[in-house]
């Protein structure tokens, strides 16, 4: 049996600062999620830390549990693994004041 896959880019060169949240993924078909963080750039100042959110509906937002470091160097990656999240997933961030992150972020999937 073959298993099903799917990358998805959920934010490309956006600049985090403040509360960021990423566009919500739906994700219903699959057994286990791996979200990647990377820094393009040099973080300004220490961005912290990054939680996985899902959701019944896309609308309504929960914390999973999962808490990540956020890259603070350039082509620096972290990740975080999820399973069991129903439907719809998204990274949420609180960067700290005067803290700025440029990144990529991207969803991988698997049935």
């Amino acid at each position: 049996m073959l298993l099903e896959s799917q990358a998805a880019v959920i934010a490309r060169n956006e600049t985090w600062s403040g509360n960021v949240e990423t566009e919500p993924h739906e994700a219903g078909w699959a057994r286990e999620a791996i979200f990647f963080v990377r820094a393009l750039h040099e973080a300004i100042g220490k961005p912290g830390t990054a939680r996985v959110e899902l959701s019944p509906d896309g609308m309504r937002w929960v914390p999973e549990g999962t808490v990540f470091d956020l890259p603070r160097k350039p082509d620096e990656v972290t990740f975080a693994r999820v399973k069991h999240f129903g439907t719809w997933l998204r990274v949420t961030a609180e960067l700290p004041e005067g803290a700025s992150l440029v990144v990529l972020v991207t969803l991988h999937l698997k049935g």
